[in-house]
């Protein structure tokens, strides 16, 4: 008797199975005793360690390839239906090749020549793989909702956190979240791109995170206590450890406000000047390798700005933070006026905070007494998912707020201030004694922008430099207390002038 040639097909559905190894060894061996005593003769094995519910397994394909180049191979051992099929794709590519396909468990052998009921117990069995498919992913995606919507993230946890497979519950990383914190830190900063930002975090930490995964953990909510599943937002439970306030620097950087321009810090003064002649920047070369020369960039033709050496430059820079030194016993006076305010800034802080919680806490009640609307049909769905956006972004807001009154304390805008005062009392001898590099960073503080030319600087400080710089030069100054001299209300940024 000719032995016939057949190819043994075997299947699990999950990596686990696969692991506790007794399900795939136990087909194997069934299909091999199987082949033994009919006289087969296996020549091929294909395993399987996936779902059989969609097409396109890998082992199954490889073994539709081989069958369909084979002339001599026409026989298929298997152990039952669902092993090798619970999706109409894969049974259509099966009857194509005209094969002779063996249940070995059931005793059923389907082929072209196979009797009627035969062909229709086995269509039975596969819509029955195929409901119990659909039905089990249905009850997976039901009870994942229902967990979402009790605020528990039912997927794998975002860098930063892990999931606990003990308590079911998702809990802070203690070495990977203070990664994500310096990381979302770091951005905040101005100073880095994304691909930047991913080089640095890997030579200071030894994390590689691509600027792929950057951008979507600054997009990703979780971080301050929500998520978004099956395209609804909800309210987590995670701990959370990074500050709202953080968070909204972050995205507003990401989102294109407030996007750095990044330059090299070995010319210091690079992309801080302005030429007055024809409004070009103007820009830094080293020469010989040694000596650095500032010059227009010239794209708007030739310029009468000569090349300065960056001493010259630094020099003339620094007369710009003489020009906002405060007399001490001027400095001394605003800060005794000062520290009269805290008292009303205090009140002032804690009256606008409580606005803001009842407002809050007005948004919520106003979001669940919509959703119950949509439960019981008095709105739709279209409208629900549509506001649903627009309140999730204003209770981001209200929290992002509230927290920022948390950190920012009434006595830290007075010490802003003072500080403040300070800095411009001092910046012009802490300018003398600094490198480029740092002279740089201190006139960033002050100027947001300064056109030169051969002779003069013109420029534009920020607040509140610009009074502190206007009252100098008007020579204002005097020991007096007048209105001039009353300190600022609760909004800081001010400066008596």
């Amino acid at each position: 008797m000719t032995t016939r040639t057949a190819v043994l097909y075997a299947r699990v559905s999950s990596r686990e199975q696969k692991e506790e190894g007794y399900s795939i060894e136990a087909q194997v061996k069934s299909l091999r005793t199987f082949a033994q005593k009919n006289g087969m003769e296996i020549v091929r094995e294909f395993i399987d360690i996936e779902s059989a519910k969609s097409a396109g397994r890998k082992e199954f394909g490889n073994m539709l390839e081989f069958l369909k180049h084979s002339k001599t191979c026409r026989l298929v051992l298997v152990e039952k239906t669902d092993r090798l099929s619970r999706n109409f794709e894969d049974e259509v590519s099966l009857n194509k090749l005209n094969l002779e396909i063996h249940f070995v468990k059931t005793g059923t052998v389907l082929s072209k020549d196979a009797r009627a009921q035969t062909k229709f117990m086995h269509g039975i069995e596969l819509v029955s793989s195929k409901y119990y498919t659909d039905n089990l992913s249905e009850e997976v995606k039901k009870g994942m909702n229902e967990k979402a919507s009790q605020g528990m993230y039912p997927g794998r946890a975002p860098f930063g956190y892990r999931n606990n497979p003990a308590t079911r519950t998702i809990e802070i990383h203690p070495e990977k979240s203070a990664i994500a914190q310096r990381a979302f830190e770091m951005y905040a900063s101005g100073r880095y791109s994304l691909l930047a930002l991913s080089k640095e975090l890997r030579r200071v930490t030894g994390t590689n995170i691509s600027k792929t995964n950057l951008h979507k953990m600054f997009n990703n909510p979780f971080y301050i206590g929500r998520f978004v599943w099956s395209g609804n937002t909800y309210n987590g439970d995670q701990p959370k450890f990074i500050r709202p306030e953080l968070y909204v620097q972050v995205q507003s950087i990401l989102n294109g406000h407030n996007r750095p321009k990044y330059g090299t810090r070995d010319l210091a003064f690079r992309g801080m000047l302005n030429c007055a002649h024809d409004n070009c920047t103007v820009t830094g070369e080293i020469k010989k390798e040694k000596y650095i020369y500032y010059r227009c960039t010239g794209y708007r033709g030739k310029c009468a700005l000569p090349n300065m050496r960056e001493e010259v430059v630094a020099e003339r820079l620094g007369q710009l933070l003489q020009d906002i030194q405060i007399p001490p016993e001027v400095a001394r006076t605003i800060g005794a006026s000062l520290q009269q305010t805290q008292a009303d800034m205090r009140a002032q802080s804690v009256k606008e905070r409580a606005r803001l919680e009842r407002e809050l806490a007005s948004l919520r009640s106003r979001i669940d007494s919509a959703y119950n609307d949509k439960l019981d049909g008095k709105i739709t769905e279209q409208f629900w998912q549509r506001k649903q956006t627009d309140w999730a972004n204003e209770e981001l807001r209200l929290m992002a707020v509230i927290s920022q009154l948390e950190t920012e304390k009434p006595d830290d805008r007075v010490l802003t201030l003072q500080r403040t005062l300070e800095l411009a009392e001092r910046a012009y001898f802490l300018y003398l004694t600094r490198k480029p590099a740092e002279q740089a960073d201190l006139l960033k503080m002050v100027l947001s922008n300064c056109s030169i030319d051969a002779v003069s600087l013109y420029p534009t400080y920020r607040k509140p430099f610009d009074l502190i710089a206007k009252r100098a030069k008007n020579e204002e100054w005097s020991g007096r207390e007048d209105s001039n001299l009353r300190p600022p209300g609760p909004e800081p940024g001010a400066l008596p002038g």
